[in-house]
């Protein structure tokens, strides 16, 4: 935890996309923080565990849940599951994105459309 942050103990703190990258690093330092944290992944649980199992090895709280945010029904049912679990979430971190990078004019409609429903509708969800 760094000098100035303020303690999140007891608190509850959900990270999309945090099996990997600046998700997973946002999970570690919310969980030394204080806060428990839900790693939230898509398509990869052995990542979220390895995330999980890093944030409890450095004394903190966390646990995972596979969901795509861009699916209205998955969302509601990841909320549903933290709020029975844990009877809270104060803290919600909107960081799952992808991106499709190349030109423009060679991007299939599909890829443009996984952009969109990942990076502005999960974000709305």
């Amino acid at each position: 935890m760094t000098p100035s942050a303020p303690s999140l103990q007891g608190q509850v703190a959900l990270v999309t996309g945090a099996s990997r990258g600046i998700g997973a690093a946002i999970a570690a330092e919310l969980a030394a923080s204080g806060a428990t944290v839900v790693v939230n992944y898509a398509s990869s649980p052995e990542a979220a565990a390895a995330v999980v199992s890093q944030i409890e090895a450095a004394g903190g709280k966390a646990w995972s849940h596979r969901a795509n945010v861009a699916d209205e029904a998955e969302v509601e049912a990841m909320v549903k599951a933290v709020l029975e679990r844990e009877g809270r979430l104060d803290v919600l971190i909107n960081n799952a994105g992808i991106t499709r990078d190349g030109l423009l004019m060679r991007m299939k409609t599909s890829d443009w459309q996984s952009v969109i429903d990942l990076n502005l509708t999960g974000v709305f969800l």
